[in-house]
């Protein structure tokens, strides 16, 4: 840091002040440097209530063991077709914030499985309780996460029709993480990346093109207004 005045009488250690005022203008002075704003910081998720209520013994779940154990982590005490849908689908899609074993992976089977065997109907009706938990999932900032949130989503889409149109008024709440993210990649130059579908860029435009192509008319330009960087994947074909 150098100062403007004369450097016979400038002092050796210069009067650091903020910047974007009239001190800054003054001589024998260096602006402070402009903060950092950790933008892909993780943040630390909170204890969800699917870890509550696991551990109250109200989920039932439990863990499968023996030779099914490979295809299936989880061993559902109840058939998940015969579950009240409104009541655990968003309980495990509270869960998918968890990065704890083994909380982290009965969330995560468990949405898989019930959105398998679930009807859109079932699914449909509790669209509005999931917004939320996808939410806080995002705002972890945690790669892990994020991708296993995005992942559970585009799953979401693929049970109906209804289900992309009805998420199109959630895009605000959706989206401003997945435009942080969508340009999120690692230069490698001509290395291979072994990472395959783990990479978090990639997932993240594929779940906007599957948005916009399961959304209806009005899907790209809520999509567009919330990730202005994003190319239609339906007109540009």
């Amino acid at each position: 840091m150098s100062c403007w005045c004369k450097p016979r009488k400038c002092p050796e250690i210069l009067r650091l002040v903020p910047a974007f005022t009239v001190q800054a203008r003054q001589c024998c002075v260096a602006v402070w440097p402009p903060c950092t704003i950790p933008v892909f910081c993780i943040r630390r998720s909170r204890i969800s209530r699917f870890r509550r209520y696991f551990l109250r013994g109200d989920i039932p779940i439990a863990r499968e063991y023996g030779t099914r154990c490979g295809k299936h982590f989880i061993k559902w005490l109840t058939p998940p077709e015969q579950l009240n849908y409104q009541r655990y689908l968003p309980l495990f899609f509270d869960g998918l914030c968890e990065s704890t074993f083994p909380y982290r992976e009965f969330a995560r089977h468990g949405v898989s499985d019930l959105l398998e065997v679930g009807t859109e109907r079932q699914i449909f009706q509790t669209i509005p309780m999931l917004i939320l938990p996808m939410r806080e999932a995002l705002n972890t900032r945690n790669p892990d996460i994020i991708i296993a949130t995005l992942r559970a989503l585009q799953q979401l889409l693929r049970v109906g029709p209804s289900i992309g149109i009805a998420l199109v008024p959630y895009y605000r709440q959706l989206l401003p993480t997945l435009n942080l993210y969508k340009q999120r990649r690692v230069n490698i130059g001509d290395r291979i990346d072994f990472r395959g579908g783990r990479r978090i860029g990639d997932v993240v435009n594929a779940t906007l093109e599957l948005l916009e192509q399961c959304g209806g008319p009005d899907a790209y330009l809520n999509i567009k207004y919330m990730v202005p960087t994003y190319e239609s994947y339906v007109y540009n074909r």
